[in-house]
């Protein structure tokens, strides 16, 4: 594990421009302070400040930590309106949004209690960064191959073959060749801000 990951600064391609109004705007919604809201997170307060303000870009983890922390989910960190609600989800519609060197697309309707995302993760990215959180994750191969270490296990899987998780067992997911891997990923979001009490620690999330 590397500690030293860190978010993707401001000004490049892959910058989420909606997200810094939204997030200081959501953890007001919370009621919680920018250091009780950072410490939940994992963060230092300082860092998510650099986030509320554009200065830096979250990467996909961080936007899953902010989301459980102030109960909603990444749709909204992203300004996704909530309002429509159609169950089926077209390929044209789906937007490519890149965080931390990963790719993905809203594969589901947002403000539900779970969330569908198609993954596109590169070689090399984000391979270092441990998750530990509540909730359970169900992921699918595509194209590629992924190394998923999952506890004191490795497992390498093939395109058709899937994983169904508790994700308070620590994961940590890589692309296994240089061509990257392509996945669908499903995981349930806890929608109280009071079920950040039963967070694990996201090592690898540091400013």
């Amino acid at each position: 594990m590397n500690a030293s990951h860190a978010e993707p600064p401001a000004g490049r391609g892959d910058e989420l421009p909606a997200v810094a109004p939204q997030l200081r705007a959501l953890r007001r919604r919370a009621g919680l302070t920018l250091e009780a809201a950072a410490r939940s997170a994992g963060l230092s307060p300082a860092h998510l400040s650099r986030l509320e303000t554009g200065r830096r870009q979250p990467s996909l983890p961080t936007l899953l930590a902010l989301a459980r922390t102030y109960g909603t989910t990444v749709s909204e960190l992203l300004g996704e309106s909530t309002a429509d609600r159609d169950a089926v989800v077209r390929a044209a519609d789906m937007e490519p949004t890149r965080a931390g060197g990963w790719t993905y697309f809203q594969a589901g309707a947002p403000g539900r209690g779970m969330q569908a995302l198609r993954v596109r993760v590169p070689y090399g990215a984000q391979g270092d960064i441990v998750r530990v959180h509540p909730g359970e994750e169900w992921l699918h191969v595509l194209q590629g191959r992924l190394r998923l270490r999952l506890g004191d296990g490795a497992h390498l899987l093939a395109p058709g073959d899937g994983a169904h998780f508790d994700s308070l067992t620590p994961h940590r997911l890589a692309a296994e060749g240089h061509d990257g891997v392509e996945l669908l990923f499903v995981h349930t979001l806890l929608q109280s801000p009071t079920a950040t009490l039963c967070l694990g620690p996201l090592t690898g999330e540091h400013p």
